[in-house]
């Protein structure tokens, strides 16, 4: 059987860990197949090592009723490579009006809402998603960010941006909205999730929040605790994500914040985008970076640099994402479903745009030489990815 199979697998520098979730993914489906499709998506969480995403709404439509949540559900499950646990948006066409209908949304199969891309700039119309999530125990994903600070930036506010002439979004800008939502969350007595932490500040208050018995979790991405505002040095558009790259001591601080249980998960922050998204002026190209065949081998890093051990990365990856989004998987124990991540923590790799299963290419890491990498992935016992020569599945 299949579990036999797995036992062979048993190599030094090889470890087993839960099926890994990355709770933070753009699918593109439906609307801008161009970019990328759940089927193209699903095959690059595989290869990635993962066993589970949970797909934003940003989509076009966007994710706000019934009809979308459930066709993405279809095409997941055509698909068959991996979870897809879809994102509905907090408001409708995620415009910051008014409330999506959350009850529907959750019976259709929505696992947590959010307007990501998009902050809910309406502080009151933020604290009844609260409070209306709550009823239903729909976690609240925050993209936390003050339009009004953020207009017009291409790029983190600092020295970087000055000596390259452009204009600033500053740390402000995250962690006005960060403490906004953490007073929310605090006075309604109800929980929210933070979205793609990047600043010093926005882990300080987030640290303080917790302390304090607010109900709160986050999530960075690998991009910023690898990454400065210096890859933007020569013009990267594909370092250009949002919220931005921002300086070394918010790196330090991000890393501090996961080592010291402050951020509780990671997650890659999958932005796929077609060159023509990419391939123009600086300040007029899309936000983002594809993350699923990057994510685990960058995060690694941190386990090779003593930020984080080897069962608190999966803790970070797998365990704490499926409890934050209440979703099965996150764990070993017998009888669990064979959600699987088998990696080869001496394998050296370097990333190569044109071998990549997503639709898209941009990455900031190609031509990087990564070290870790997920060789078997396998979801409820049947392989959906091997890089095992001896094992005889392609």
């Amino acid at each position: 059987g299949k579990t036999k199979g797995i036992a062979v697998l048993d190599l030094p520098g090889h470890v087993v860990f839960p099926g890994l979730i990355d709770m933070h993914t753009h699918l593109r489906e439906p609307g801008y197949e161009y970019k990328e499709t759940i089927a193209t998506g699903s095959a690059a969480a595989a290869g990635g090592g993962f066993t589970a995403v949970a797909c934003m709404p940003n989509t076009n439509p966007v994710n706000d009723n019934r009809s979308v949540t459930e066709y993405i559900l279809r095409r997941a499950g055509e698909a068959n490579l991996v979870h897809v646990y879809p994102v509905a948006a907090i408001t409708t066409g995620s415009q910051g009006k008014s409330l999506a209908e959350f009850w529907d949304l959750k019976e259709a199969g929505a696992v947590a809402i959010s307007d990501d891309g998009r902050p809910v700039m309406d502080g009151a119309l933020m604290r009844r998603a609260l409070e209306y999530a709550h009823s239903l125990s729909l976690p609240v994903i925050a993209h936390c960010e003050d339009l009004s600070l953020s207009a017009g930036g291409a790029m983190h506010e600092g020295l970087a941006a000055t000596e390259l002439g452009l204009p600033g979004i500053p740390a402000a800008a995250e962690e006005v909205m960060v403490s906004r939502d953490l007073l929310l969350a605090e006075y309604t007595r109800t929980a929210v999730h933070i979205a793609h932490v990047s600043t010093a500040g926005a882990v300080r208050l987030i640290r303080d929040a917790k302390a304090r018995g607010v109900r709160v979790t986050a999530e960075t991405a690998p991009h910023y605790f690898t990454l400065t505002d210096e890859a933007l040095r020569d013009y990267d558009v594909n370092a250009k994500v949002n919220p931005p790259l921002r300086e070394r001591t918010d790196v330090e601080a991000v890393r501090e914040g996961l080592r010291d249980g402050t951020i509780d998960a990671i997650a890659s922050d999958h932005a796929p985008h077609a060159a023509t998204d990419k391939e123009v002026e600086f300040e007029y190209a899309a936000s983002g970076m594809i993350g699923l065949e990057t994510s685990l081998a960058l995060s690694l890093r941190l386990v090779t640099d003593g930020v984080l051990s080897l069962a608190e990365l999966a803790a970070k990856m797998s365990t704490r994402p499926a409890e934050i989004l209440g979703v099965t998987g996150g764990t070993l124990v017998p009888g669990a479903p064979a959600d699987l991540t088998v990696i080869d923590l001496k394998r050296s790799w370097t990333v190569n745009r044109a071998e990549l299963r997503s639709r898209s290419r941009n990455t900031p890491f190609h031509g990087w030489e990564l070290t870790g990498k997920a060789v078997l992935t396998m979801k409820g016992g049947v392989i959906t990815h091997s890089d095992l020569p001896e094992t005889g599945v392609a």
